[in-house]
Order: structure tokens, then sequence, then C-alpha cells
């Protein structure tokens, strides 16, 4: 069930529909389900448990997290892995080990990919990848519910042939799961950044397996952009980028600015997206982020949504 509270005109809404299957330190946390809640997660006996593992302070994550399983019937606690021995005097596999006995999910937003293969090594409970170096599904199922919300006009629609341009940095974990979500959904993504960008070979390959036609890279924004639905920009500053790197990265990426001239190039009444946090000024100016083609908040929200089906689904097969 999807439960909209505000809308950009303001207006109070609700919509019911079945969803479709998704702080400074690394942290984990521990919830439970109590015995009794109607509504959710709870089955029959015994209490639920989720863990959430966090890093960076995102707050659409942290709090999209507890507050879904907050409203799921659940509890979520961020335990930050700064104050705990996890990946110093104890291993992931350590760590997921032990949580496997105390939760019934863990979500893990780290560093690096390898952490995340470390915690699925030993868990016996689904891991979930809220974001690492090399992908973020947990912001996919929220980003395809959101095409197919504004661009389909219905939650549940397929998304096969809608095109999306991603301008800006290419060599990220948003880039990545954008190029292989059009791969699997059927859709066409054009990129655009520096030269300088190189995309993981990796990744390309895995697209490329999935549909060879789906990934296509421009020379230039105006290129890629041209006949768009969907316009998407991401961070230029990522976290742990140096301070003294910092003018040059914005002089190369200033090129793929999305501006308001930029998104004239994209379809009549196409759509601009970012994950979030967002600089007006950098990937985006604020007439374009604060227009009236921005559903970034839309999409800001349908983090919650799509996250409460995919735990739903992990823990107990279905979503509600």
């Amino acid at each position: 069930e999807k439960r909209r509270r505000t809308r950009r005109d303001g207006a109070a809404r609700d919509e019911d529909h079945e969803l479709e299957p998704e702080r400074g330190e690394a942290g984990v946390g521990v919830g439970r389900v109590d015995e009794g809640e109607a509504g959710g997660l709870r089955e029959g006996s015994g209490a639920e448990e989720f863990a959430d593992a966090l890093r960076e302070a995102v707050a659409a994550d942290g709090v999209s997290l507890e507050v879904g399983m907050t409203q799921l019937g659940g509890h979520a606690i961020p335990y930050m892995t700064g104050d705990s021995p996890i990946g110093k005097k104890e291993t992931y596999e350590d760590t997921a080990a032990v949580l496997s006995r105390m939760a019934d999910a863990v979500t893990a937003r780290v560093k690096s990919r390898d952490q995340v293969v470390g915690l699925a090594r030993t868990a016996t409970i689904p891991i979930i990848n809220a974001l690492d170096d090399f992908a973020h599904p947990m912001q996919m199922l929220a980003d395809m519910l959101t095409m197919a919300e504004h661009c389909r006009g219905s939650f549940d629609a397929d998304l096969d042939g809608l095109v999306v341009a991603f301008v800006g940095d290419l060599e990220n974990n948003v880039t990545y799961d954008l190029m292989r979500s059009a791969a699997l959904m059927g859709m066409t993504i054009h990129l655009a950044g520096p030269p300088s960008c190189t995309i993981e070979a990796e990744v390309l390959a895995e697209c490329a397996d999935l549909a060879p036609d789906a990934v296509q890279r421009f020379e230039t924004a105006e290129a890629a952009v041209a006949g768009a639905d969907v316009v998407y920009a991401d961070s230029w500053m990522s976290y742990g980028i140096d301070a003294q790197a910092r003018a040059a990265r914005f002089d190369a990426l200033l090129p793929f600015q999305v501006t308001t001239d930029l998104m004239r190039l994209a379809k009549p009444g196409a759509k601009f997206m970012n994950c979030l946090p967002a600089m007006r000024g950098e990937e985006q100016t604020a007439d374009v982020i604060d227009g009236p083609q921005s559903i970034v908040f839309d999409q800001a929200e349908n983090r919650l949504h799509a996250q409460k089906a995919l735990l739903s689904l992990l823990i107990h097969g279905t979503v509600a």
C-alpha cells in the first residue's frame, strides 16, 4: 500500500496500490516487530527482527528505513559502526553471523562491495544492499516506481521503450545501477560525462549481456538529452572527494550541468530526477530542480514505499 501524504500542488491525497518488488560513520541497527500489532510483519509466533547498517549520514535512507519498519509494525535501530568493532576487531562475516541470530534482515550502506559480500557470505537472513561503491539497488526500486508513476501514469506500468539521459559523473554506483536497470527493464539510457570518466568493464559487460543496445554513450550533454523522457543528475562531489580536487572536478563536470536550456532538448513534458542530496548550482541549476519538471521529492518519498515492499517480500515472501 502506498499513501502519498503531499503532492507538489499541496493537496493531500491517498493512493492505494500493490507495489512491485525492491551517518558520518558506519552503523548497524537492530529492530523488532512487537507481538500483537496488526498490519505489520508479524507472523503467528515470536517477533520479527531487523538490522540496519548505515555508513553515510543520508536522511532519506535512514529515515525511510526506520519509518518503513515502524509502519510495518517493526523497529529499526541504527547502530553506528564507528562505535562498534565491525571491520576492525570483528569481521563482516562474524557480524553477519551474529546478526542472523538476532534479526530477520540486514540492510548495509557501506563503502565497498567487499563489505556487502562479507556480510552475505555467512548470513542466514537477507542482506539488503542499501549502497556500496558498485551499486545502489534500493534507490533503483524507488526510481523505477517514480518513472512508472510519472512517465507511464501507473505505478505498475512497464517501462519498455523509456529513454533516460544521465549526465555528469559516470563513475559511480547510481550510474552503474541505472545502466543495469535500463537493460533489465527494456529502457534505453543515454550517458554523457567527461572523457576521463571510465565505466567499469564489468558493468558494461553485464549490461551488454542483458540488452546489447540499452546503454549508449554520447560526447555531449546535449546529444544525450535530446528526445529523453527523463533527465537524471547526481551529486558531483561524492563522499570522500578530496577538497583539493573539488575545483578541477567542478570544471570538468560543468559542461554536463542540467539547465533549463538543456531540459528543452528533452521530450516535451520530460521529467527531471536526482536521487538527492543535491547541490543547486552544481549538477543542476536551481530553476531545474525547483521547477515544474522536477519530480525529485516524489522520487525521495518513493524510497519509503519501495523499501517497505522489499522488506515485506524478503521477510514474508509477499507484498501486501
